[in-house]
């Protein structure tokens, strides 16, 4: 473990730098992330300007959530059951896990991916790139009290971050 004040490399687990008497022993604990407040990273996720969710039941069939999914010009559609969001299902999930399926079989709980990471409106940018990133999503909802507001897709961030910074 690298001593925070002298760089000396000391043994894992030390609790006393061996070279300049440094205390590591929260030197390995997480420290929050940086403050992102002063750049385009700190603005809030409503500055996007991200509109209403598509709202489905998860009992709707595939083939039709596929249907209403392209008659709102979207690629996702977020599944809720008595107005709590339970599940995200998107253009992947139809190409990926319903592909040659007889898509009137099957209903939308079977596909959706349940319990979707989540955003709140006032998380900012860096937040949502982060958890894109790290989970490798397009699409993340927008909840407040576990009810969808709206959803944030990477094409949404990136054009942001392209006009922004222009």
């Amino acid at each position: 473990m690298l001593c925070p004040v002298c760089q000396h490399d000391n043994f894992e687990g030390e609790d006393t730098c061996a070279n300049c008497g440094a205390d590591l022993a929260n030197a390995d604990t997480p420290q929050p992330a940086l403050d992102y407040r002063d750049t385009v990273l700190g603005e809030h996720l409503v500055r996007l300007g991200v509109g209403n969710p598509v709202l489905v039941d998860p009992g709707l069939a595939v083939a039709d959530a596929i249907r209403q999914m392209h008659a709102s010009g979207g690629d996702c559609l977020l599944v809720v059951e008595g107005g709590k969001l339970i599940g995200i299902f998107t253009d992947r999930d139809a190409v990926v896990k319903a592909a040659d399926k007889r898509l009137q079989l099957y209903k939308v709980r079977d596909f959706m991916t349940p319990d979707p990471v989540v955003l709140r409106h006032d998380d900012t940018l860096a937040v949502a790139i982060h958890k894109m990133a790290v989970g490798e999503f397009r699409h993340i909802p927008i909840v407040e009290d576990g009810r969808p507001i709206g959803v944030v897709s990477a094409a949404d961030v990136f054009r942001h971050l392209v006009l922004s910074l222009g």
